[in-house]
């Protein structure tokens, strides 16, 4: 029976995966699927075998596992334990829309520019190395898109054709969010409980690995762009396109453009509070930019109309934050069907464990079985039980289909399907380029990877 039910759990895997590529409500797919996970494995253990049941105590039934907890711990608990990471979304979002409306990032980028100079591919290079900072600290929906009708007209009339232009920046932003200490605790908590956090910070994995992830992401969307310009031959001088600073694009004094890397900086040198670091540049942003001079109601009215539009900017995201934990949580007791079925062939040596998941990156695309953001969750479970890899190598190993291929070049995730829109590009022929990109970038941080957290990642945690 054990066999039939972990066909059944496969099968609804798959159709999860579908539901995901279609683009449909990741919130409402995720609920579905937690439920049916749900009576499911549970079910089946009035049908297991002795053997089966013996070998996965979590589904056997006694005084402390009833199914009143068990249900407790899935569809309460586990929703309860990602309170750290709601909060951190909603604060980064707010600091977010701060840089906004001071100003801070928009000057950042156009202070980029002038120091490119009638020089194209540097200046592409320095709006790159900008970009990839400012989302360090600033994420979602909102801020990117506020930069990018910044950053797109300024590429595109450096005469950058428009596909490369959408492709270049959104590599960007995905290679700064390697460090974005919201994405990063958003994505720990997928490995860890609540309790096991504060072993696995931000500091610790920025040098053991995240540097190196964010580099060769940067380096490899520059050269590409580089390798595309050269062969169509579109590089021509941009200033004399360049407009000029109206009242409304008032530059922020200079010492304000360290600020969008305040926070992380914060976090990762002096293990310092992801908030508190969001707060302090926040308000310093909005002091030093001459956004406090109102009233105290008037400025009271402003930071809450600031944390609204950055809550607003991140309300999807936070369904579907409450509803994936359900799932993280209904998944472990699926794994030992799973386990059943594909215990045979899952990889259980980190070499090959990176060996696949770089050949089977496009399945990183439209919310697939790779990503965290679409089902990868269940392979996620699948793999963590059948071997025991330390939670760094892990992380690295899921993070990357995460960032490289699904929020830097999927169609599916809202801030491209805007861009696409936005510059009217075909969706294919950004795939054309997005995607050899993922590929060549996912190999090379693959490989890092294994080199820099196969073993001592291991030897570290397990310690």
């Amino acid at each position: 029976m054990e066999y039939v039910i972990g066909v059944v759990l496969l099968i609804s895997f798959f159709g999860l995966a579908y539901y995901c590529i279609k683009g449909h409500n990741l919130m409402i797919g995720f609920l579905v699927i937690t439920v049916l996970w749900t009576i499911l494995p549970l079910g089946g253990t009035l049908f297991a075998s002795e053997t089966f049941l013996a070998a996965n105590p979590l589904l056997q039934f006694g005084e402390d596992n009833t199914l009143i907890s068990i249900l407790n711990k899935i569809y309460q608990s586990a929703p309860e334990g990602w309170g750290t990471t709601l909060v951190n979304v909603c604060w980064g979002a707010w600091f977010g829309r701060v840089l906004m409306e001071t100003g801070v990032a928009s000057t950042l980028i156009r202070k980029t520019v002038e120091l490119g100079g009638d020089k194209p591919l540097v200046t592409v290079t320095l709006l790159n190395i900008v970009t990839a900072l400012i989302f360090t600290a600033m994420m979602g929906a909102g801020p990117v898109i506020a930069i990018g009708v910044i950053v797109l007209p300024i590429l595109m009339s450096l005469g950058i054709p428009k596909a490369i232009a959408l492709f270049d920046f959104m590599g960007s932003v995905a290679a700064g969010i390697y460090l974005n200490p919201v994405i990063f605790t958003q994505l720990r908590a997928f490995f860890l409980t609540p309790e096991q956090m504060p072993e696995f910070t931000l500091g610790w994995y920025a040098l053991h690995w995240g540097y190196a992830a964010l580099l060769i992401m940067l380096v490899m969307t520059t050269f590409l762009t580089a390798i595309q310009l050269k062969r169509m031959k579109t590089v021509h001088a941009w200033a004399a396109q360049t407009r000029k600073i109206t009242s409304e694009q008032k530059n922020a004094p200079f010492y304000t453009l360290i600020l969008p890397v305040v926070p992380v900086v914060l976090k990762i040198w002096l293990d310092f509070s992801v908030i508190g670091g969001f707060v302090i540049a926040g308000f310093l942003a909005l002091f030093l930019c001459g956004k406090l001079k109102g009233s105290f109601k008037e400025n009271c009215q402003l930071v809450n109309k600031l944390y609204y539009e950055g809550v607003v900017d991140t309300a999807p995201l936070v369904g579907f934050l409450l509803t994936l934990p359900m799932f993280n949580s209904v998944a472990s007791y699926a794994s030992p069907y799973f386990k059943v079925i594909l215990g045979g062939i899952m990889p259980k040596s980190e070499i090959v464990v990176c060996v696949v998941f770089a050949v089977l990156l496009c399945m990183g695309l439209f919310r697939g079985p790779m990503t965290l953001v679409g089902c990868g969750a269940a392979t996620l479970g699948v793999l963590s039980n059948v071997a025991s890899f330390s939670i760094p190598f892990l992380y690295a190993v899921f993070a990357i289909p995460t960032i490289t291929v699904n929020i830097g070049c999927c169609i599916t995730q809202s801030w491209i399907a805007w861009g696409l829109a936005y510059t009217k590009v075909e969706s294919n022929d950004f795939l054309k380029l997005s995607i050899p990109n993922a590929y060549l970038t996912g190999v090379l941080q693959y490989i890092t990877a294994f080199v820099m957290l196969g073993g001592l990642g291991a030897a570290w945690f397990l310690a």
